[in-house]
């Protein structure tokens, strides 16, 4: 059965979380002891974030498998950190793309973040026209060559 979790309250998948979000994000060329340095401080990095109003990781599980998952943060890189908070890796294993996964954890972010009583949500993105679907509005380009958008939480 298809489920969504805050990550805090089924922390056994924090270090798969933590090691896709490297490979997917991270820097690359590491030598293996550096790669799992990466992972293991943004294990501690997830569980020191917690308590954070700014701070959430939902994940899609099923059957004991993750699929994907997707995060509220305080802020996101070194651009515009007078915005806060950030909609952030929203990801889907690639096994699982194309079947509608990135709208469930969509829509399970947008709920937490009304449920926090957040009203606005910033992302950045290279991605053409894929967040659009999901309410983003675009506000501008971004020195980093990513695009800055918003989405009003209703």
């Amino acid at each position: 059965m298809l489920q969504i979790y805050n990550i805090k309250d089924i922390p056994e998948f924090i270090k798969e979380v933590a090691t896709l979000t490297q490979k997917e994000w991270g820097q690359t060329g590491l030598t293996e002891e550096q790669f799992n340095n990466k992972v293991n401080k943004k294990i501690e990095k997830i569980k020191n974030s917690f308590e954070n109003k700014f701070y959430c990781k939902l994940i899609l599980v099923e059957n004991n498998t993750l699929i994907g998952f997707i995060s509220i943060f305080p802020t996101d890189g070194e651009e515009r950190k007078d915005l806060s908070p950030w909609y952030a890796t929203m990801f889907v294993k690639e096994e699982y793309r194309g079947k509608g996964y990135s709208k469930i954890l969509n829509n399970a972010i947008l709920e937490e973040a009304r449920r926090r009583g957040i009203q606005r949500i910033y992302l950045k993105t290279d991605l053409a026209n894929y967040y659009e679907k999901f309410g983003a509005k675009y506000i501008e380009n971004l020195s980093n060559g990513e695009k800055l958008y918003c989405i009003d939480i209703v």
